[in-house]
């Protein structure tokens, strides 16, 4: 199973979205899926509230800093993350991507988890 679809499975199976992508890549950043999942733990759901940055995103982000930090800022890779994730589900915010005002849904959570480890992949 590729890691996208293992991630889709992970969601499915009780982990949030935030977690799901944190933890198809464990055999990538030295940690274990326990501490992956305690550290995405607050992030689902729009950082938890449904107003907030989608936490599939958050784990993309957090995976970059885990992969790529050395001591330099890395802003600009983590802007290149918000990019990407932005121009693929067309908006950055849980509450947008599902529509919670308007009613029109921009992109599903399976979805947006595919596009976050996507992303992901190519950054790392």
């Amino acid at each position: 199973m590729d890691r996208k679809e293992y991630a889709v499975q992970l969601k499915h199976s009780g982990y949030n979205c935030c977690q799901a992508v944190l933890c198809a890549f464990v055999d990538e950043v030295g940690m274990t899926e326990e501490e992956l999942k305690r550290i995405g733990a607050a992030f689902g759901v729009g950082m938890g509230c449904l107003e907030a940055t989608c936490g599939a995103l958050i784990g993309a982000k957090m995976l970059l800093g885990i992969k790529k930090y050395q001591g330099r800022p890395i802003l600009r890779d983590a802007a290149g993350v918000l990019r990407q994730f932005e121009s693929m589900c067309k908006a950055t915010l849980c509450k947008d991507l599902k529509g919670r005002d308007t009613g029109i849904v921009l992109c599903e959570c399976d979805d947006c988890v595919r596009n976050a480890v996507t992303i992901a992949e190519s950054m790392i």
